[in-house]
């Protein structure tokens, strides 16, 4: 096994240089442990050429002790992917989070407070398992293609994500808030970005997948607090205000359980976790006109917001009068699936419902495309795993 050490100075709040030289290097070495090479990020795609760099030079399994947020682990798995090897390979990381959401870190390793997150200890849990146990789990990959009919064939652009994929208000989201990033370098500008697209609705179809193994998707009823089998495969009509599936996590902040049941049985499963709100369920709104988009709004703040109350807004279903309650027996206001995939097919008329976010990185769908969405475990022979 080789190991070496990457992080990125300028993620996040810009601590991870400070926090790698005075705290991660010398406790690794402490360890006894051989690094064979410590490598500060200088542009975008450097962390994936160093990677596929040490790849090509060492025949061993690697681990590599990572400072930063997702987005860097997202880029170097896609760099990846790249890589042809002849024999199977794993890759073990060692996570630090440095970046603004760490939300695969966070889900790994739940914090009970604020204190927490803020607590250079805490951050160092992903490391200490390395350094003491060794103790892994494999990763679950969310593996996206967009693809469009231009006449001579089918062009495909295939990317690889980690944490989430996703269309409507969040990939909007996203977008938007790569505008915001050198002003507002923490988590709100997405907050800003979202009061800017939140009364925007996204016109497309949705097909959902079993995931492997299965013969169904799964629906969580919230009134038998279960998931339930359904036909398949199952295709939802839009419009469409959220549309977000994660793997490995159960929240995209510290705080924001957008997907609670992901990880609540204690395990990681190969599957998608798939959210979804459409305006049309709302027993009050029966038309897209600009009243209703302002009106839905609302409830899209209001019950996305239950994210931020350990994933209140899975429970939540609507009265007879469009109010909101987390009790009672009314029809669930989010679409929470299980599934192996999904295919999202975008109306020509709507350009912002092209846009599909992957762990931070935005594709567009070209006119007439689809993006199609599967879970997978290896990348080209390649096992990825993080340390817990």
């Amino acid at each position: 096994m080789s190991l070496i050490v990457i992080y990125n100075p300028v993620c996040g709040h810009g601590t991870a240089k400070s926090l790698f030289e005075e705290k991660v290097i010398p406790l690794i070495k402490e360890q006894g442990k051989q690094i064979h090479g410590v490598f500060e990020t200088a542009h975008a795609g450097h962390s994936g050429e160093i990677v596929l760099d040490h790849l090509r030079s060492f025949s061993q399994d690697l681990t590599i002790v990572l400072g930063s947020g997702d987005g860097t682990l997202h880029e170097i798995i896609n760099a990846v992917k790249s890589f042809s090897s002849s024999e199977p390979r794993e890759i073990t990381f060692a996570l630090v989070p440095c970046g603004t959401a760490n939300a695969l870190y966070y889900s790994l390793f739940p914090p009970t407070s604020q204190e927490d997150v803020n607590d250079s200890a805490y951050a160092l849990r992903s490391l200490t398992s390395f350094l003491s146990s060794n103790k892994s789990i494999p990763l679950t990959f969310a593996l996206t293609s967009v693809s469009s009919a231009d006449g001579e064939g089918v062009s495909t652009e295939t990317s690889i994500s980690v944490v989430v994929a996703s269309t409507s208000l969040h990939a909007s989201i996203l977008h938007d808030s790569e505008a915001l990033r050198e002003t507002i370098p923490g988590i709100d500008r997405f907050k800003i970005a979202a009061q800017q697209n939140i009364t925007r609705w996204y016109s497309a179809r949705a097909k959902l997948l079993p995931k492997p193994g299965f013969s169904s998707v799964e629906l969580y009823d919230p009134n038998e607090d279960r998931f339930i089998q359904l036909e398949h495969p199952v295709v939802l009509e839009g419009p469409f205000a959220y549309f977000l599936s994660t793997v490995n996590v159960d929240r995209l902040e510290s705080a924001f359980r957008i997907t609670p049941f992901h990880r609540a049985s204690g395990t990681v499963t190969q599957s998608l976790e798939v959210v979804i709100l459409r305006p049309l369920r709302h027993p009050n709104i029966n038309d897209p006109s600009d009243q209703s988009k302002t009106q839905f709004a609302a409830t899209s703040g209001f019950v996305l917001g239950g994210a931020y109350r350990d994933g209140a807004h899975v429970r939540m279903r609507y009265n007879e009068d469009g109010s909101i309650t987390e009790d009672g027996h009314g029809e669930s206001v989010i679409e929470y699936y299980r599934c192996g995939g999904w295919e999202w097919s975008p109306e020509a008329s709507d350009p912002t419902a092209h846009l599909v976010c992957l762990d931070g990185a935005i594709l567009k769908i070209p006119p007439g495309g689809t993006a199609s969405c599967n879970t997978t475990r290896a990348v080209d022979g390649i096992e990825f795993l993080v340390f817990t």
